[in-house]
């Protein structure tokens, strides 16, 4: 029975706290590639980081919402 919860809570398509992690991990990833001399991946993972956030955002507020 155990198990079988564990397959349908796994099962959860991409849930809004992964964009938040994600976007933490660009950021990361963006300043270490600054601090590196990469500037341009630096831009990259920042901009990609700023769209995640706001994804998270707005799923956050629909959910409140709904």
């Amino acid at each position: 029975m155990l198990a079988e919860l564990a397959n349908a809570t796994a099962a959860i398509p991409l849930q809004s706290g992964g964009f938040l992690e994600l976007a933490v991990l660009f950021i990361i990833l963006a300043i270490v590639a600054y601090v590196v001399g990469a500037r341009g991946i630096a831009g990259l993972t920042m901009e990609i980081a700023r769209i995640l956030i706001l994804v998270f955002i707005v799923l956050a507020v629909l959910s409140l919402l709904l």
